[in-house]
């Protein structure tokens, strides 16, 4: 009687040990949830990773480890985590959608185009097309080259979700390929509609902006802040900017900072002002305000700008380290690494020394404008 009570114990113990690491994955995976939200992806790859060593919520973690890679630009380790989360069994539709249009986008970065394609064609076949889906191909065809075609997802997408946030999606993905007059179509699609609240009011602010319309970025912006919305404040900064009246742009950022409280984009757009006045401390030092606090994507304006300052004061040595520590975390940024190579030419001609050597343009792409 005792050996069984002694072996049914053992078996409460061990199903009690289970249940709590069952539960203590479920805690590192929801963890890793809020980490992987608010920007902060190595720790969320710490607890994905954690979570998969346990072999458990093996779709979910794999799925949330890719995503982790993929906004930290690290895209083979993205596209190999998101074939694991595939490769699960009872893997959901909505899950598999989701993880599909991930890898597609992780393809898309790592330039294998017909890779992302027929991720988009096996999205197409197994589920009905949604907004998400046009505006992923949208992306993939105009990457290929495929113009008519990228135009037609990209009309779907708009057809399907006609707002603000849309076209100002669609109309920086042609930006970046350098057809910014076709993506403008979508922009003054977007203007066709009315305003009815301070947020729709604060986006069609931003489309103007976009377009370069000051006057009436200003005016939309203007009610929108006016009726609470902060995020309009961080705009009527950038608006001053475009403008040049630093001292307005300079008041919107800091009341900015005292609706939201400590922001690493009110710090940039201080160091913003900072930099076209020429008081470059006075720009580092914010530029470290908002270094303690920004998210990883926070962090490429701050960087970009930092490295600006020290390039303007002729410190090339530092610029490059900045430079190179920029592109360990956005190693996309093909003008940074056009920058680098001109400043590690520079680098070389002083330690050779050649410090009366002439400034030479930094490589094409670069440039000593402040980043938004």
């Amino acid at each position: 009687m005792r050996k069984k009570t002694w072996i049914l114990a053992a078996v409460l113990a061990g199903a009690m040990l289970l249940a709590g690491c069952g539960e203590k994955n479920k805690n590192l995976y929801e963890q890793a949830g809020k980490d992987l939200e608010q920007g902060y992806y190595e720790y969320a790859l710490e607890g994905y990773k954690a979570v998969i060593a346990e072999g458990d919520l093996l779709p979910q973690a794999y799925r949330g480890a890719g995503v982790a890679y993929l906004r930290m630009g690290k895209y083979e380790n993205a596209v190999t985590c998101f074939t694991n989360a595939l490769a699960q069994d009872k893997v959901s539709a909505a899950v598999r959608k989701d993880i599909l249009s991930y890898r597609a986008t992780a393809y898309v970065h790592n330039k294998q185009y017909k890779k992302a394609l027929a991720d988009c064609q096996t999205l197409a076949e197994e589920f009905e097309m949604d907004t998400a889906g046009y505006y992923l191909t949208g992306i993939v065809t105009l990457e290929m080259d495929s113009y008519e075609q990228a135009r037609t997802n990209f009309d779907q997408a708009y057809a399907g979700n006609p707002t603000y946030e849309m076209a100002i999606r669609i109309y920086q993905v042609y930006v970046e390929k350098g057809m910014e007059a076709d993506g403008t179509k979508y922009l003054e699609m977007a203007l066709l509609n009315e305003p009815q609240t301070a947020d729709e009011y604060c986006d069609r602010g931003k489309v103007y902006y976009y377009m370069e319309d000051y006057d009436n970025a200003r005016r939309e912006l203007t009610t929108a802040a006016n009726n609470n919305n902060t995020e309009a404040l961080l705009l009527l900064g950038m608006v001053y900017l475009g403008q040049k009246d630093f001292s307005n742009a300079r008041t919107m950022y800091n009341e900015y900072i005292a609706k939201v409280g400590n922001s690493a984009k009110g710090y940039n757009g201080l160091a913003q002002c900072d930099m076209h006045e020429g008081k470059y401390d006075e720009a580092l030092a914010n530029i470290e305000k908002g270094l303690e606090i920004a998210t990883t994507e926070e962090m490429q304006d701050l960087l970009y700008n930092e490295m600006v300052i020290y390039e303007t004061r002729l410190d090339f040595e530092t610029a490059k380290e900045k430079t190179e520590a920029y592109l360990n975390l956005f190693p996309d940024d093909a003008s940074m690494k056009r920058e680098l190579a001109f400043l590690r030419s520079r680098v070389r001609k002083n330690t050779e020394g050649n410090v009366e050597a002439p400034l030479e343009a930094p490589a094409e792409g670069a440039t000593e404008e402040p980043q938004q």
